[in-house]
């Protein structure tokens, strides 16, 4: 599969569905929410967003987001590092196989509101790896479409399989950037 001549957002937090449909009937942006569609797969999200010919892809379908709950869980003691280590590897492997592809920025629908590890998980852990990928954003600011005009340009996300192994050693209070073992 070749990569997609598209920008991908993808939109994180409460309210990700009002937040998307908010882009209704823009030319230059096609967005979805799966929220409702359990039963999309990965893989089809890729296709769909791989063939987009808009210039803006922006959907909810977090790639990540097994990874993110297995560290969510482990760091709230609710799990344990082995569950967090399969979901790393199972996210590296379908990376590999083109099923799976980390968006070009990732939105983050008013991270104020964020319960104590979700937010070092978003402003700590993934912007480390990628600092200008991670968008904060509240609602009440701006439109999502002039956040979209006005996205900043960043080096790209290295290379999954580079550093989504060392989130097993990322610590919340003591990951993000600036801080020891940002990317």
């Amino acid at each position: 599969m070749e990569a997609p001549g598209s920008t991908t957002l993808v939109v994180v937090g409460e309210e990700t569905t009002a937040a998307i449909e908010s882009l209704a009937g823009l030319a230059n942006v096609e967005s979805a929410t799966f929220a409702e569609m359990r039963d999309a797969t990965d893989a089809e999200v890729v296709t769909w967003s791989s063939t987009s010919h808009a210039p803006f892809v922006v959907h909810d379908r977090d790639p990540l987001g097994h990874v993110a709950s297995a560290w969510v869980e482990f760091y709230d003691e609710r799990s344990t590092l082995g569950v967090l280590q399969l979901e790393i590897d199972q996210v590296i492997d379908q990376v590999a196989r083109h099923e799976l592809r980390v968006p070009d920025y990732y939105v983050v629908l008013e991270p104020e509101s964020l319960r104590g590890t979700w937010m070092h998980w978003w402003l700590g852990v993934v912007a480390a790896a990628s600092p200008n990928r991670v968008l904060p954003w509240e609602p009440g600011d701006a439109p999502l479409a002039g956040l979209i005009r006005r996205l900043p340009t960043a080096r790209a996300w290295p290379d999954v399989d580079r550093w989504l192994p060392g989130v097993v050693t990322a610590v919340p209070d003591r990951c993000g950037p600036g801080l020891p073992g940002a990317a």
